[in-house]
């Protein structure tokens, strides 16, 4: 049996976030699915596996349902698919923040970069002046990134601040491109370079999943696999697992 696993978020006010946990993890629960999802006042983060019924009945859910009452209506899903359940157990965790920056500078409710669609990130990263960057932590880049990308050498997530301020310039680098594995990171990244007057910033609609879901193997600029904190560890073009890697013949 084939799961579906959706990785979902959207930076929105959950000023209730609160109340919203037990009500969310009994919907998931009911539905026998596992993983986790993050709540905060700035919005929800979360990945979860389970049947295509039950996955597409909780993103109904999210979207159009009584319990968010139409706050996740730009709910950013990717879907993929796992050959068994990539997660042990259901989690449904309070944070501080969806995706941990520090930062109060950093708000993607009230600006983010501009989006670039997957189709057109080749044509992005190839412009001359662009400094790309990836935004997620070092063993990650190790595993793959896209050419001639910038490696910040993070140990976690809120190491990027620091390189920030020590490595990047507003007069020196007037276009930066940034990616990350769904795009939540880099809509944090995003929000802060603009707050530190960096002039033009860019970041790849949906992530490096988006991309290796859209974009063909043959014109493709990723090398490597993509790292994804579940079972399956990696994924890479098409959203293939390691062994079920596809095959231009």
């Amino acid at each position: 049996m084939s799961i579906t696993v959706a990785a979902f978020y959207q930076f929105t006010s959950l000023p209730d976030y609160r109340a919203l946990r037990e009500p969310l993890r009994v919907i998931c629960a009911a539905r026998e699915l596992k993983g986790s999802v993050l709540l905060a006042s700035e919005g929800i983060n979360g990945t979860l596996a389970g049947s295509a019924a039950d996955i597409d009945a909780l993103v109904a859910e999210l979207q159009r349902g009584a319990l968010f009452a139409g706050r996740l209506n730009n709910l950013e899903v990717k879907f993929s698919n796992s050959s068994k359940m990539p997660f042990q157990r259901l989690r449904v965790r309070l944070k501080k923040e969806i995706v941990t920056l520090g930062d109060a500078n950093a708000d993607p409710t009230r600006q983010v970069g501009t989006y670039v669609a997957p189709r057109d990130w080749n044509a992005l990263m190839a412009s001359p002046d662009t400094l790309l960057l990836d935004t997620r932590n070092g063993f990650e880049v190790a595993m793959g990134t896209f050419e001639g990308a910038v490696d910040p050498g993070l140990a976690s997530f809120g190491d990027f601040k620091d390189f920030v301020a020590q490595k990047l310039d507003p007069s020196r680098h007037r276009r930066i491109a940034m990616f990350c594995t769904g795009g939540i990171r880099c809509e944090k990244a995003s929000s802060l370079l603009l707050a530190r007057g960096f002039a033009e910033v860019y970041h790849l609609k949906g992530g490096i999943l988006k991309y290796l879901e859209e974009v063909p193997k043959q014109h493709s600029r990723w090398r490597g696999e993509c790292f994804v904190f579940d079972e399956r560890v990696a994924l890479g073009h098409g959203l293939a697992q390691r062994s079920e890697e596809p095959s231009l013949d």
